[in-house]
């Protein structure tokens, strides 16, 4: 039987915390952008799902994910076949592919924001990715979100300042679809788990990582939140499975996601 760990960093447990994302995904491809989501997806393949299908980020499909960073001269990735981009788009556009990325805004409809911030898209005051694949991806398959750092200028009052992901807003639903095509799985912070699956798709508080309460999180979203009566306290990650994410990431890139780099239990 598995045991919970006594000592574990905030990031750890919301790696773990993550993974529950993919839990029910069976045979889907599993994309996390950014080392916690890319752990998450990993830490899900080597344990509850592993059927998930995972790409060395180039062109091969693998049957183990590739740990993070530098890895020894001998090192031999589990290659399975190959996953190039036209294989990569049969997944994405039939569904069969599952993505966890950290936008820089999330509003109150999921509608997300990886482009620009604040005047216009034509000369913003900060110019960022760029919303890229994010719209079509977003109404493809299924998305979920990573912020390591809850606060109401993610979380923000109003529309993003601009929107790269479809979310549940009716206004801005493309043309031959619905709101029920829209699949925003899980949105994992460095507070708490949430969905959308309040009244009306309203942003829905599921779990508070330890020592946080559902006060501190409403303070730092910039819209109302779903909040029943009483919210369970996200689960310790076991000793197993810290084990798996010590093997994944040998270099504690995870150590530099979250400022700080706190404990998962804050007094």
């Amino acid at each position: 039987m598995s045991n919970a760990a006594t000592e574990y960093t905030l990031a750890e447990l919301c790696i773990v915390a993550s993974a529950e994302a993919f839990r029910y995904d069976g045979e889907v491809l599993a994309t996390g952008i950014g080392v916690i989501p890319r752990l998450a997806a990993s830490l899900a393949m080597k344990t509850f799902n592993p059927d998930l299908m995972m790409t060395d980020s180039e062109s091969f499909l693998l049957s183990e994910p590739n740990p993070l960073g530098e890895r020894p001269a001998d090192f031999q990735p589990a290659t399975e076949t190959w996953m190039g981009f036209s294989r990569i788009f049969d997944n994405v556009w039939s569904g069969k592919r599952h993505a966890m990325l950290g936008p820089t805004q999330i509003d109150r409809f999921g509608q997300s924001n990886t482009s620009a911030l604040g005047g216009t898209y034509a000369q913003p005051k900060v110019m960022m990715l760029g919303a890229r694949g994010f719209p079509g991806n977003s109404i493809s398959h299924p998305n979920s979100f990573f912020v390591p750092g809850h606060n109401d200028r993610v979380f923000l009052a109003g529309e993003c300042d601009y929107v790269s992901s479809v979310g549940y807003n009716p206004a801005r639903l493309p043309k031959g679809h619905a709101l029920d095509d829209i699949d925003i799985r899980r949105v994992i912070t460095d507070l708490c788990v949430m969905d959308f699956g309040g009244p009306e798709h309203q942003l829905r508080l599921l779990s508070l990582h330890p020592g946080v309460t559902a006060e501190q999180v409403q303070e730092n979203t910039g819209f109302a939140l779903c909040i029943g009566d009483s919210v369970p306290t996200t689960p310790a990650p076991t000793v197993e499975q810290l084990a798996i994410i010590a093997a994944l990431d040998p270099h504690n890139q995870r150590a530099s996601q979250i400022a700080g780099n706190p404990p998962g239990k804050r007094s």
